[in-house]
């Protein structure tokens, strides 16, 4: 990959937050994936509502979109972006004691919303295991990655399974 590539660095190799001011605002939507994997015993407890710091899932769900939301806040060189929506959806899967994460973001602006996707997956599966931990520290977070993102000069990606 050759430097004029990376376009948050100048041509001195300095970092600076790019310019999308001369883009044109088009609809942007990008979906990100990941997983937290649980013992036995946290699985349950979490499928059953009785992990005794609340509603796991649920409060997963609105730090994942809260995080989508303040990614210029986490994230050097990132833009403020108004949002127009996030989802953070789960599946439980019984025969692995996987609890699969996916979160879409969307916009219409200037910029992709790929890092918003990721953050918003990377916060929930954290808050699962915050909410978690006293019964399970050994969970472990897998595979965050984009699924697909459409919109903007690159067009659309999607990940082949």
């Amino acid at each position: 990959m050759t430097a004029n590539l990376l376009t948050h660095f100048d041509e001195s190799g300095n970092a600076r937050m790019v310019d999308v001011g001369g883009k044109n605002e088009t609809v942007r939507e990008a979906t990100a994936s990941g997983s937290i994997s649980l013992s036995p015993q946290a699985f349950q407890l979490v499928q059953e509502g009785n992990i005794a710091k609340g509603d796991v899932l649920g409060v997963a769900r609105i730090a994942g979109i809260m995080a989508a939301k303040k990614v210029d806040d986490l994230i050097p060189l990132t833009h403020p972006l108004a949002i127009n929506k996030v989802t953070v959806d789960f599946a439980l899967n019984d025969s692995t004691h996987t609890i699969e994460i996916t979160a879409t973001v969307g916009i219409t602006g200037r910029t992709g919303v790929e890092m918003e996707a990721l953050t918003a997956v990377s916060v929930a599966a954290l808050t699962i295991y915050d909410m978690c931990k006293a019964v399970d520290k050994g969970m472990i977070i897998n595979n965050i990655r984009l699924e697909r993102k459409i919109g903007g000069k690159s067009g659309t990606f999607q990940r082949n399974k």
